[in-house]
């Protein structure tokens, strides 16, 4: 079952837990009661309000459920995220197999990565009209390891055949940059609990290696689904919704749930995060030799409003 990604954005807001469900209520006037959602269907939370209260026991109960609780700053990042200590049967297994991997593994496994990303934004550039050859030959020349750093190269390429030459990623910018960030925290969260479910440290990354990043892990699964949130942020901006609203949010949130075209048919963004970071576990207890990632293309749906428009 694909669970809920739940966020909580008004200051008045307090949640606690109460016979299996979260409960929402408010915290003026009469304190009413505002909604329930089953703890069990619940696949992140976004906490996205600087007001916002919240009991221990709900923290607990989400965290034994492997259920990531986000903190967001006032731009919409993410700025912290309570996940479980154990999240697999075999988790002490997959993260000694993660700690051991080699060198060589880790820089095949990141090329893999990178050619995945670079091909999801080729084809989210000609979802838009712009020109996708820029990408798809950076793909075609990824060697282990990223050595020439085309990740790189390749965004900065990217934003500007998206957006336009006068864009700039900015994370403190407001409008379209505010509207990533939202889309980017609402995958990590997802990611980050399909790396906790796969056994393995979401610290202990391929490529990322910042000494103040707990989840490089994370951030290096995450790259090749990245695409989806630009290209929904695209066409959000080309309807004239430029700004983060509770419609945008949930529009960003919704492609979580869309079809990517895999091996096996069609499939959600947030089941092929899931297959991704299973696959590598597995990879690294030596089960299987490649990951399983999406193939380049569209989510469907996104495909056929694009088409629709």
């Amino acid at each position: 079952m694909i669970g809920r990604i739940v966020e909580v954005a008004d200051d008045r807001r307090h949640l606690f837990m109460h016979r299996g469900f979260m409960v929402v209520q408010d915290t003026e006037g009469q304190r009413k009661e505002l909604g329930q959602v089953p703890l069990d269907d619940i696949a992140a939370v976004i906490a996205n309000a600087h007001g916002l209260s919240y009991t221990n026991n709900l923290l607990v109960a989400l965290a034994e459920r492997g259920t990531p609780f986000v903190l967001c700053a006032a731009n919409h990042n993410a700025v912290g995220m309570l996940l479980p200590i154990e999240g697999n049967f075999e988790q002490s297994k997959r993260i000694e197999a993660q700690i051991a991997a080699s060198q060589p593994t880790h820089k095949r496994l990141w090329a893999a990565v990178v050619r995945a990303k670079l091909e999801q934004q080729a084809a989210a550039l000609e979802a838009t009209g712009a020109p996708p050859a820029p990408l798809a030959a950076l793909a075609r020349r990824v060697k282990s390891g990223d050595p020439e750093n085309l990740e790189a190269q390749g965004a900065r390429r990217y934003w500007g055949l998206l957006f336009g030459e006068a864009f700039r990623r900015d994370q403190n910018a407001h409008d379209v940059n505010a509207l990533l960030n939202y889309g980017y925290t609402i995958l990590r969260a997802a990611t980050a609990r399909a790396v906790v479910a796969a056994g393995l440290h979401p610290g202990i990354g391929l490529h990322h290696s910042h000494d103040n990043n707990a989840m490089r892990l994370v951030d290096d699964v995450m790259e090749p689904f990245r695409p989806v949130v630009d290209l929904k942020v695209w066409q959000l901006k080309r309807n004239n919704e430029e700004y983060v609203t509770p419609d945008t949010k949930r529009a960003l949130v919704r492609t979580l749930y869309d079809d990517m075209q895999t091996d096996v048919g069609a499939t959600p963004v947030m089941v092929c995060m899931q297959k991704l970071a299973t696959s590598l576990a597995q990879v690294y207890l030596g089960e299987r030799d490649k990951l399983d990632l999406p193939l380049p293309g569209l989510p469907l749906s996104l495909a056929s409003s694009l088409q629709d428009e």
